[in-house]
């Protein structure tokens, strides 16, 4: 994975009740991000660079990041009670992702030094800015969006369904 550093503008975009995210520089799609909401899985690729993104565990949520061409275990993510922050753990490197707006419209991938990755936008589309080359960095940021997406669909249905089954009645 590329780990150089350079500043990066890229856009993502993702159609209503689709499960692929495509990622763009400059009106080229330069990788994707596609779900299994099933299994909350997902696989990714950005440049070329193959993952995929398996969750353990029920209670203390946590995902690994694997190496899909080589089967190798590149790093994991744990996620707060809250689903609001995560940490991200790639060998010996430690990540924090976070909101950076009440309205949760905005992230960022920091680590103890500075913010590498800016992420805006909604559960539809964005854009990223960052400031380092590394692309797995990059994508298991678009990762947790969508994950983050997913949660507050189900957490809606789960609310709004009995509201709408006791309309029908």
């Amino acid at each position: 994975f590329n780990t150089q550093d350079m500043e990066t503008q890229l856009n993502w975009k993702k159609g209503f009740f689709k499960s692929t995210c495509e990622i763009h520089s400059r009106e080229k799609m330069i990788g994707k991000l596609k779900e299994n909401i099933w299994s909350n899985t997902a696989t990714g690729e950005l440049n070329g660079n193959l993952i995929s993104f398996r969750p353990k565990g029920f209670t203390k949520q946590k995902t690994l990041i694997i190496d899909t061409v080589k089967n190798e275990l590149l790093g994991e993510i744990d996620f707060n009670a809250f689903m609001t922050k995560a940490t991200i753990r790639m060998g010996d490197k430690v990540f924090k992702w976070k909101y950076d707006n009440w309205l949760n419209t905005k992230w960022s991938i920091h680590d103890s030094e500075e913010t590498l990755v800016h992420y805006s936008g909604s559960s539809l589309k964005g854009k990223i800015s960052a400031s380092t080359g590394d692309n797995l960095l990059t994508l298991t940021g678009l990762y947790l969006i969508n994950y983050y997406w997913q949660t507050v669909a189900v957490v809606l249905v789960a609310a709004l369904l009995p509201i709408y089954l006791a309309i029908l009645q």
